[in-house]
């Protein structure tokens, strides 16, 4: 059903259509292109920007690491510190304090070579929150590195940790100094300010833990990026885009080690909805040009469509003015493009077929249509024949001379005319073609110009034909008080040369050779009284007859018991006028 309703059966409907839909395609098509480039390059632009934010990260901890190491540095190269060294912790916790400070270091922890926990810048650090030191400690001893750092829990918070010895004198270790600072939402906060994305730091559940750490995500948002943990838990690297909860966000995803605890995932989110305003700005655009492009597109290929399917429907009306018959009628396009050539071509059609029909006209009056239709066939008439076998009929009409003495010449022709259209009527029944009529006289040929496999017994069938429509004429003249008339006919079958003879100017489709003359001699014997017959055939046409088996008619040379059985009565040897040797001839009854 869907696809019927575009079978519109008017052909500018579906030009218009054609023409709207690629126009659709077109515009469709530029549309997703830029669109699909713009959000593209969008996306590229985020990774961009989440790299960069990634390094920038890696920068930070970096320059914060290089800095407490540094502070540490100073501190064990401090003599006064090494003069309080041996003090209480209570003296040394305020050492520690004042180094705070100066170094901008939120914690500071001394420990000893066994890394059991001594004083602290801040006196709420209990020695089993120093554990990550002296994780660090003991990383330092196997790497036999005077300065070792790490991410870790400090007090259920995540920490960038640095451990440095304190020599007195090198190599030997007397204490360790453990720094330092939060990862935090102040430290994500002052890293989205740099690298303008979102900073979220997430572990994976534990028990009285929460899983997000520190963000710098509105609270709606939290909740969706707390989930990720569980997800991405093994994960070293990971780029997706999460709808927080339904703007979209480009999500880098880093997994960072930590000191003998769970990892921590480092999630840096740029928000593709600013970005994608001027896309959709741009999409608005696009679309209010391609439906203005659309609704001129539309007038304009109305216009097309009609400038073209009226001239084709002006074109095919007179087709059916052609198909009718009448070539008189023309067309008239004003144009000069292919449909203007179209309609002079039509035209020009129409001469010609006019032109056609005024010559098979006056052809089907002065030849037989079999001969006109070879004539068309073959482009016209040239000069030259073929050898071929027919079988040729003459008649003539007997005492016509003295029936002339006795009627006027108008109603001589009309009683000749009369008989030559019954004659005539006999022999095209019968397949046979007229070749001329001769004064009163009909020469007619079989199986020329068109072959027939059965030519001897159609010529033999019209002869017997022809018999019977005298008949049925002389009954008619009797009632008109008219004279009987009497019929000769000759019927011979011969190879003879077949095709167009005259002059260049004029010519005749005829045939001729010998056997043309022996079927003349024949018809003129009819007029012997020793014969007593009105058709004479000649032995070739009785043995093409006995050849052909099953012909039109039955055909025997001795009386059958058969009713209307074809009698061929032998007549004997006769001399023909024009040939050395006697021709064998019969009668047909």
């Amino acid at each position: 059903m869907a696809l019927r309703l575009f079978r519109f059966r008017r052909f500018s409907t579906r030009l218009l259509i054609l023409l709207l839909g690629l126009l659709v395609a077109a515009l469709g098509t530029i549309y997703l292109i830029v669109s699909s480039t713009f959000t593209a390059t969008t996306r590229i632009h985020a990774q961009n920007g989440l790299k960069i934010a990634a390094d920038v990260f890696d920068v930070t901890i970096r320059q914060r690491i290089d800095h407490l190491a540094s502070s540490a540095e100073v501190m064990a190269g401090d003599y006064a510190f090494k003069q309080v060294l041996q003090s209480d912790a209570a003296t040394l916790s305020s050492a520690l304090e004042s180094y705070t400070r100066r170094v901008h270091a939120p914690v500071i922890a001394l420990l000893d070579p066994d890394g059991k926990l001594r004083a602290t810048s801040n006196g709420a650090i209990a020695d089993i929150d120093a554990e990550p030191f002296r994780r660090l400690i003991e990383l330092a001893k196997e790497k036999d590195s005077a300065e070792v750092d790490g991410f870790a829990y400090f007090k259920g918070q995540l920490h960038v940790l640095v451990a440095v010895p304190l020599y007195a004198p090198y190599p030997e270790v007397v204490a360790w100094f453990g720094l330092g600072f939060p990862i935090d939402r102040a430290f994500a906060e002052s890293l989205k300010r740099t690298t303008r994305v979102d900073v979220s730091f997430v572990s994976t559940p534990k028990a009285n833990v929460p899983s997000m750490l520190a963000t710098t995500l509105p609270p709606p948002a939290v909740e969706k990026v707390s989930q990720l943990a569980p997800i991405i838990r093994d994960t070293p690297l990971r780029l997706e885009t999460l709808y927080l909860p339904r703007e979209p966000y480009l999500t880098f995803i880093r997994r960072q080690q930590m000191l003998g605890d769970r990892p921590v995932f480092i999630v840096l989110q740029h928000a593709l909805a600013p970005d994608l305003e001027e896309a959709r700005a741009l999409q608005l655009i696009i679309g209010l040009m391609a439906v203005m492009t659309f609704l001129a597109a539309t007038i304009l290929a109305r216009r097309i469509a009609r400038g073209v399917s009226e001239p084709v429907t002006q074109l095919a009306a007179h087709t059916q003015v052609i198909a009718r018959g009448d070539y008189n009628l023309r067309i008239a396009l004003d144009r000069a493009d292919e449909l203007g050539q179209l309609a002079d071509a039509m035209n020009q059609m129409s001469a010609g077929l006019a032109e056609r029909d005024r010559v098979r006209d006056l052809l089907d009056k002065n030849v037989s249509p079999e001969v006109a239709a070879q004539l068309m066939r073959d482009g016209g008439a040239a000069l030259g024949g073929e050898e071929r076998e027919v079988t040729i009929l003459f008649a003539d009409l007997r005492g016509f001379t003295s029936l002339s003495e006795k009627l006027s010449p108008r109603d001589l022709l009309t009683l000749l005319n009369r008989y030559l259209d019954r004659m005539s009527a006999a022999i095209e029944a019968h397949g046979g073609v007229i070749d001329k009529f001769i004064g009163d006289a009909i020469m007619a040929l079989f199986g020329a110009p068109v072959a027939q496999g059965d030519a001897v017994n159609r010529a033999v069938a019209a002869a017997l034909a022809m018999e019977r429509a005298l008949v049925e004429l002389n009954a008619e003249l009797a009632a008109e008080g008219r004279p009987p008339l009497a019929i000769g006919v000759g019927v011979n079958t011969a190879r003879v040369v077949a095709g167009n003879i005259g002059s260049h100017r004029r010519l005749n489709y005829s045939v001729i050779g010998d056997g043309v003359n022996v079927a003349a001699r024949l018809q003129s014997l009819t007029r012997t009284a020793e014969y007593r017959t009105n058709v004479i055939t000649s032995a070739a046409t009785v043995a093409a007859c006995r050849k052909s088996g099953t012909g039109i008619l039955p055909v025997s040379s001795d009386p059958g018991p058969e009713a209307g059985a074809i009698r061929f009565r032998p007549l004997g040897p006769v001399q023909v006028k024009g040939r050395a040797e006697p021709v064998e001839i019969f009668a047909i009854e």
